[in-house]
């Protein structure tokens, strides 16, 4: 873990909020067709690692988007809330729901080969191509 401050957050309605302890100061996107059909763009992330906890678990839904995979969103409001590897528990939560990532910067994007020619990100970033995601992670 790192020396990063504790963030805090919650969905659109309330519903759910959440504490985490990130992995570091970096946001991430991923431009993999499934991050971009559940929310129409790239789902632009905070690694939690497992240091997360929620207050009102109760409305949190899960789907099963992959053999490796879920998918967190309010049962309430619909927002995205994270996505989290079954076998590690590793959770990335949606950047959005974070209360102030003032001091953050994008550092990585994966499944670059997946992204569409219509948006480009200005920060010069890591990036790696979905096969390099799966050697490295899978």
């Amino acid at each position: 873990m790192s020396d990063t401050g504790e963030i805090s957050g919650k969905c659109l309605c309330g519903a759910v909020s959440f504490k985490a302890q990130p992995e570091g100061p970096h946001v991430g996107a991923c431009h993999c067709n499934m991050c971009r059909q559940w929310g129409s763009g790239p789902f632009v992330e905070v690694n939690c690692g497992t240091n997360i906890s929620f207050e009102g678990e109760e409305n949190i839904k899960t789907f099963s988007s992959s053999e490796w995979a879920e998918r967190g969103f309010c049962g309430t409001c619909g927002s995205n809330l994270f996505y989290r590897l079954k076998q590690s528990g590793e959770t990335m939560l949606a950047a959005g729901l974070v209360d102030n990532l003032q001091d953050y910067k994008m550092t990585m994007q994966v499944f670059i080969d997946e992204k569409p020619g219509y948006y480009t990100f200005a920060d010069k970033t890591e990036t790696m191509t979905g096969q390099e995601v799966f050697e490295k992670f899978g």
